[in-house]
């Protein structure tokens, strides 16, 4: 995540939610429909932004007719768009490392360690070109739904919403579903790598404290421990004044990953000390791991929208192409060489690896603890904005404030509820990927594709696009399955065994 994970959740949160009318600029004067709107759009959402149409369950648009598949060639989407402060491709490609890179590069290792050093190079530069080309055929599809509806930009759930209204008739009474899977897989998700933020930062804390004192407190009380604080820091509404935060912890994470890089290449074993390949059982847990480092699809439409040149965010060569190919080397980097280092011995961070007695390793892993703590804040900001945006219209005015305050501290209890209850970091963080990002990574960006390409211009000769799609579908679906599976085994055997 993750997404983003360490700064996956700082991209989503310091990117602007843009908000949009029906579609339309200043001077333009909309065709069709009663009262001059488009016949497209619901006249009752005409004017409501789109993060609000985000939380609500009503459609942002209505089912086309038949006939009216074809994009609009003279209207230009990017023209439209009224962006306060677009961003560059250089601020774009920026933001997209922040957003990709994160904590999760610091679990490589273990993936690696579930596949084996050499099918886990192979496996990982797959898995994550896999994931690259699920984000081209997301922000593709948007880009046609937004000529077809004459709309400037969408968000995922809203692509996942239209691309079922356009698609054949049976999809489209789940329209307002799958734009409810959408926005709830995505708030599972966030939350969930909330959850492993609070396992992490317990786990490295608990370390550095048993070096200097005889302390009989376990990982599960250290998490309730660190949960204190963060009840009251998730109590900040603007992010303007979490910023701060975000700056350090980036600094910070930066300079712990960049002095944890010169332990792990110092005194490397041969590669023949290592398993080239591992037990396919343990492949899942590979899959989910690496799944939950590498997918940022949760925020690339929101990068994308913030665009000065919105074209040139996919194609070849793309802001996304350069953007994910240093990331997916550089994971894989980390991955192949924390591996080779610690073995059989790596950790599910591979801070947890670090010398215990030595001052220097005990910094990084306080360093890079304080940096995971500051970015739950930024990562906890959307799913409660989410959340909050499909509750706020229920709750009468004056107590809206008090209400929102409820819900924030309801989720980080929540959060630290089942981190007590799952304090393993590997399982945990297999098990988001598995569920989370192989939905919205592979599954959800396949159908929408199989939806928007019905009837125009069509699968392909040979219907390539269906099968295509639907080999992303299965790829999926088995991950999702696997992963699962294979993460709840991992978290009975620990129970069995008393932890």
């Amino acid at each position: 995540m993750t997404l983003a994970v360490i700064s996956g959740s700082g991209t989503a949160c310091d990117t602007k939610i843009p908000t949009v009318t029906a579609g339309y600029g200043e001077n333009e004067k909309p065709k069709g429909g009663k009262g001059g709107q488009s016949k497209f759009i619901r006249s009752d959402m005409a004017d409501v932004p789109v993060q609000q149409a985000a939380g609500s369950t009503l459609p942002l648009v209505i089912s086309r007719k038949k006939g009216d598949d074809s994009e609009d060639g003279n209207y230009n989407p990017f023209e439209h768009r009224k962006v306060e402060h677009p961003t560059s491709d250089l601020e774009t490609f920026v933001h997209l490392l922040k957003g990709s890179l994160g904590s999760g590069i610091l679990a490589m290792p273990m993936a690696f360690s579930h596949a084996g050093l050499w099918f886990g190079l192979v496996a990982t530069f797959a898995v994550g070109t896999l994931c690259t080309y699920c984000v081209h055929i997301l922000v593709k599809c948007a880009h046609i739904l937004c000529r077809r509806r004459k709309i400037p930009m969408m968000g995922f759930a809203d692509v996942a919403e239209q691309a079922f209204l356009d698609g054949p008739p049976a999809l489209n009474r789940w329209s307002r579903f799958i734009r409810f899977m959408v926005n709830t897989f995505l708030v599972i998700d966030l939350l969930g790598c909330c959850c492993i933020y609070l396992v992490f930062v317990a786990n490295n804390v608990e370390q550095v404290v048993r070096v200097y004192m005889e302390t009989v407190l376990g990982i599960r009380v250290w998490i309730m421990i660190v949960s204190a604080p963060l009840i009251f820091m998730c109590l900040i509404r603007n992010l303007k004044f979490l910023t701060p935060f975000s700056m350090l912890a980036n600094i910070l994470m930066f300079v712990g990953i960049v002095i944890t890089f010169i332990y792990m290449f110092s005194d490397l074993p041969a590669p023949v000390e290592r398993p080239g390949i591992v037990s396919v059982t343990e492949w899942p847990l590979f899959f989910g791991t690496v799944i939950f480092a590498l997918e940022g699809i949760g925020v690339v439409m929101s990068l994308e929208n913030d665009m000065k040149n919105p074209s040139h965010f996919i194609g070849c060569p793309s802001v996304l192409n350069f953007g994910m190919g240093l990331v997916i080397a550089l994971y894989t980097l980390v991955g192949f060489f924390g591996f080779l280092k610690y073995g059989s011995a790596t950790e599910a961070s591979i801070t947890l690896n670090l010398p215990l007695d030595d001052k220097l390793a005990q910094s990084v892993k306080l360093m890079i603890a304080i940096a995971i703590f500051f970015t739950f804040t930024l990562q906890f900001y959307v799913p409660v904005t989410i959340l909050w945006k499909g509750l706020e219209h229920k709750i009468r005015p004056e107590k809206q404030n008090i209400c929102e305050y409820g819900l924030r501290v309801f989720l980080v209890l929540l959060c630290c509820g089942i981190a007590v209850a799952l304090p393993n970091l590997g399982p945990f963080i297999s098990l988001i990927g598995a569920v989370c990002l192989s939905t919205l990574g592979m599954i959800v960006p396949a159908t929408i594709e199989l939806a928007v390409y019905h009837e125009d211009p069509g699968y392909g000769r040979f219907n390539w696009r269906l099968w295509k799609n639907s080999g992303l579908i299965l790829f999926g679906v088995v991950g999702f399955v696997a992963g699962t599976y294979v993460s709840i085994i991992e978290f009975h055997a620990e129970f069995s065994n008393g932890h």
